[in-house]
């Protein structure tokens, strides 16, 4: 009973120095630990987002416009892709149905953090119930996941379209397309679900503080308690790493097999143009992976809790930011499009 008196002690402690005096954060009076009948410890019941609370004040409303700006022009840029493929026929082609799906991808990613992150900048009441944060985690790793996937798959597509060209039309059928498309949905949704099961599964208890933005899945492994902590932590960083780094080497691996043969073309113009494919999709994997690796595999150091939290945003925010302008500038056939459908719309008007 004694123990079970100094948890709840300890947790009121943390609330308390989470509170507006101390890191402008108001303590919710749900956000306490609820007791664990016939155990020496208390489970809990809701988390507190640190987030960008460790930053000036005076700073956060730049913080704010920012990030704001980035996440419209991200659901923006994604929807004109979209829009772009569906009105024009000339488009509607394999490689940009799975454009298509990765576009949606990205806006769902970014609609299942971006959102809660740009309004806790803002506010001083920065909890999350343990339902909404294991609903965000889910969602954010389906959609992650599922465009790691659709990217591995455009890549399969770039090496059948310049290795295999005479059995394109049979291996990216409108069937098998729509089975790639739904096989990547389903393996982000099986991925998501999993890793979530499992994290969920532990049980949280004395301090309900994740030094973060998001209930991210590596701090929140470290507010679990009990002696399978540390091999569910190891669990979970093979399975996400493992799938991660096969869709990666997929990818490599297709690569190679399109160097070799754009090396086999004759005319430079020939190798230029056909290259000029891939230079999209491959900048985009560049982009996407080159973040998470800065973030996932950085060297442990004296990195600071606001360093940190801006390093995740390169990924959370900045990564699908890029994505619709890499695709758009570097994609003529999409560029032209883009074009056409705006000269469409405003020439009537202009005339």
């Amino acid at each position: 009973m004694e123990i079970e008196v100094q948890v709840h002690m300890k947790v009121a402690l943390l609330h308390s120095r989470f509170s507006p005096a101390g890191r402008g954060i108001a303590p919710s009076p749900y956000s306490y630990a609820v007791p664990l009948p016939g155990r020496n410890y208390s489970m809990v019941t809701e988390f507190i987002l640190v987030g960008f609370s460790n930053f000036p004040r005076h700073l956060l409303p730049a913080f704010f416009l920012l990030y704001l700006l980035m996440y419209l022009f991200t659901l923006l840029g994604n929807l004109l892709i979209m829009a772009t493929v569906w009105s024009e026929r000339s488009l509607h082609t394999p490689m940009y149905l799975f454009l298509c799906a990765l576009s949606t991808s990205e806006i769902l990613f970014t609609v299942a953090i971006t959102p809660r992150m740009l309004v806790d900048m803002l506010s001083t009441h920065r909890t999350i119930t343990w339902t909404a944060c294991a609903s965000q985690m889910f969602f954010s790793f389906t959609f992650g996941f599922t465009h790691s996937f659709l990217l591995m798959i455009m890549g399969y597509d770039r090496y059948v379209a310049i290795c295999h060209p005479l059995r394109y039309n049979v291996l990216m059928s409108p069937r098998g397309c729509a089975r790639l498309v739904s096989w990547s949905w389903a393996g982000g949704s099986i991925m998501g679900m999993m890793v979530t099961l499992i994290v969920f599964h532990l049980t949280f208890c004395g301090s309900n503080v994740i030094h973060h933005f998001a209930c991210h899945v590596l701090s929140l492994l470290k507010l679990a308690c009990g002696k399978e902590t540390s091999s569910v932590t190891l669990g979970v960083i093979l399975v996400c790493v493992s799938a991660l780094m096969g869709c990666l080497f997929l990818i490599v691996l297709s690569y190679v097999f399109i160097v070799a043969a754009i090396l086999r073309i004759p005319s430079a113009e020939g190798r230029h143009k056909t290259f000029s494919t891939c230079v999209s999709h491959l900048t985009v994997v560049i982009v996407h992976y080159g973040f998470a690796s800065i973030i996932y595999l950085k060297p442990k150091g004296p990195h600071s809790m606001d360093s940190n939290t801006l390093m995740a945003t390169t990924y959370i925010v900045f990564t699908p930011f890029l994505s619709p302008i890499i695709f758009s500038l570097r994609n003529k056939e999409l560029k032209n499009a883009i074009k056409k459908s705006f000269q469409r719309k405003f020439s009537p008007l202009s005339s």
